[in-house]
C-alpha cells in the first residue's frame, strides 16, 4: 500500500516543500517575542529608571504580567492552531506586536501604559514564536523531526545574537525611545515569508490516518500521566531561573563591574552557544535518548547561572553566558519533541500551550522574585544568582523520572482504560 509519509531521502532533498515553510517559519522565530522581549528588556531597565524613576520590581512586574497572560491564553492559542491554518493565527499576532513593541517609544512617567503594553504584547507572544510554528513544522518532517525542530528554534538563537548589540547602539546613539522603534520594525520582518510560505501539510489528515502514533491522545488522558506533570514542573522551575537571571543580566553584569557594551555582548554569546547546543541537540535526539539529553542541557543551564553568579570579569561573564546558552531553553528544544514522542499529534498544540502556562508561571515569578531582591538588598548580590542555580538544579533532578519511552506512557493509558471498562458477561 503506498504511503503519504515523506521518506527519507524527501526530507533532506532540497526541493522537498518542508524547507521552504522551514525557512519562514525560521525567520519568523527569528523576530519574534522569545529572542525580542526577554533579551532586550533588561537593557531598557537603566534608561527608563533614568527617565521615571521606575523600580526594578515595578518593571519586572509588567514582563511578569506579559508572562501571565502568556501562561492564559497559550492553551487557547494551541486549540486554535489544532483547528485553523497557521497564518490565520499568526499574521494578525504579528502585526499587533510590531505596533505594540513601537508604541513603547511614546511612554510617559504613567506606569500603568507600560503595563498595558506589556499585556497587549503577553496576549499575541506565543501566536508569534516558535510555539506557532512548531505544529506546521511537524506536519512537514517525521525521520528528521528533531533536526527540524533546532533549526527551527534556532531562529530565536540567531534573533538573540543580533537584536540585544544593534538595540543597545540605538539606546546609546539615539536614545531609548528610538530603540523600541527599532524593535517594532524588527518584528514586522517575519511577516512576508510567513504570508507567502507558511502552512500545514496537505496530506497531514492522511498521516494521521495512518499511523497511529501520531494521532495520539485526548487532552484529558495525557493529563493523567505522570509524564506530563513531571515536564511541566521542570518547565517551571527552569523558566524561573532563566528569565529571572536574563531579564536582568545586563543590569546584573554592569552593576559587578562589567561595561554595559561587554553586557549587551554576554547576551549575544548566550544566543551564539544557544545555536550550537540546538543544532547539537537536533543532531543527536534522533539518534540519543531525549530524555538523558534534556538533562544534560538543564545541568548545563545551571552551571552556567552559577558562574555568573561570580561574573566580576569580562572573561568570566562571557565564559558563564556561553555555558548558559549552550544548555538554557531545554523545555524549547527537548520538551516539544518529547509532547510528540509521547503523546502524538493529535491535539499537540494544546498540550504544548499547557506547558507553556507552566512555563509562563516560572517565567512571570522569576524577574519579580529577583527584582524584589533587588529592590530589598540595593545591589544583586551573587547568593540571589545562587538561588536561581539552586532552581536549576532542581529541573535536573526532576529530569530523570521522565520516562524511557512511550510504550511505558501508552501501557499505563491501557490499564486505565481496562480498569475503567466492565467485563462483558
Amino acid at each position: 500500500m503506498k504511503t503519504n509519509l515523506p521518506h527519507t531521502d524527501e526530507e533532506l532533498s532540497i526541493q522537498y516543500s518542508g524547507w521552504g515553510v522551514l525557512a519562514a517559519a525560521f525567520t519568523g522565530v527569528m523576530v519574534s517575542f522569545a529572542p525580542i522581549v526577554p533579551y532586550t528588556f533588561s537593557l531598557f531597565l537603566d534608561p527608563l529608571h533614568a527617565a521615571f524613576g521606575w523600580k526594578r520590581e515595578e518593571m519586572g512586574g509588567a514582563f511578569a504580567l506579559a508572562a501571565i497572560t502568556v501562561a492564559l491564553v497559550s492553551p487557547l492559542i494551541g486549540i486554535l492552531l489544532d483547528r485553523l491554518p497557521p497564518r490565520r493565527i499568526i499574521l494578525p499576532a504579528i502585526l499587533v506586536f510590531a505596533i505594540a513593541l513601537a508604541t513603547l517609544s511614546r511612554l510617559t512617567s504613567h506606569i500603568v501604559q507600560f503595563y498595558a503594553t506589556f499585556f497587549v504584547i503577553g496576549l499575541v507572544a506565543n501566536a508569534t514564536a516558535q510555539f506557532a510554528y512548531t505544529r506546521t513544522i511537524l506536519t512537514w518532517f517525521t525521520t528528521h523531526r528533531g533536526m527540524a525542530l533546532a533549526l527551527l528554534l534556532t531562529g530565536s538563537g540567531i534573533g538573540s545574537i543580533l537584536i540585544p548589540p544593534l538595540t543597545e547602539w540605538m539606546i546609546q546613539h539615539h536614545g531609548w525611545r528610538s530603540g523600541f522603534l527599532l524593535l517594532g520594525g524588527i518584528a514586522i520582518l517575519g511577516f512576508p515569508l510567513t504570508a507567502m510560505l507558511v502552512r500545514n501539510r496537505p496530506e497531514a489528515a492522511i498521516v494521521h490516518a495512518e499511523h497511529h502514533a501520531d494521532i495520539g491522545m485526548t487532552v484529558p488522558a495525557a493529563l493523567r500521566t505522570a509524564a506530563f506533570w513531571i515536564l511541566a514542573f521542570i518547565t517551571i522551575l527552569s523558566a524561573f531561573s532563566e528569565n529571572g537571571l536574563v531579564t536582568n543580566l545586563a543590569s546584573i553584569l554592569t552593576q559587578h563591574g562589567v561595561l554595559a557594551t561587554t553586557a549587551a555582548l554576554a547576551l549575544s554569546i548566550r544566543g551564539g552557544a544557544g545555536i550550537i547546543g540546538r543544532l547539537g541537540i537536533g543532531f543527536a535526539i534522533d539518534r540519543v535518548s531525549p530524555e538523558r539529553i534534556q538533562s544534560v542541557v538543564l545541568a548545563l543551564a545551571a552551571a552556567g547561572t552559577l558562574i555568573l553568579a561570580f561574573a566580576g570579569s569580562a572573561s568570566v561573564a562571557l565564559v558563564g553566558a556561553a555555558v548558559l546558552g549552550v544548555g538554557l531553553g531545554s523545555e524549547a528544544d527537548v520538551g516539544p519533541y518529547l509532547l510528540a514522542r509521547y503523546f502524538g499529534r493529535r491535539h499537540f498544540s494544546v498540550l504544548y500551550g499547557l506547558t507553556w502556562t507552566a512555563y509562563a508561571i516560572g517565567g512571570a515569578t522569576g524577574p519579580l522574585w529577583i527584582g524584589h531582591m533587588y529592590d530589598r538588598a540595593g545591589a544583586y548580590m551573587p547568593r540571589f544568582i545562587v538561588y536561581l542555580a539552586a532552581v536549576a538544579f532542581g529541573a535536573v533532578i526532576l529530569s530523570f523520572f521522565l520516562p524511557s519511552d512511550r510504550k511505558s506512557i501508552e501501557s499505563e493509558q491501557e490499564m486505565r482504560a481496562n480498569a475503567s471498562v466492565p467485563l462483558e458477561g
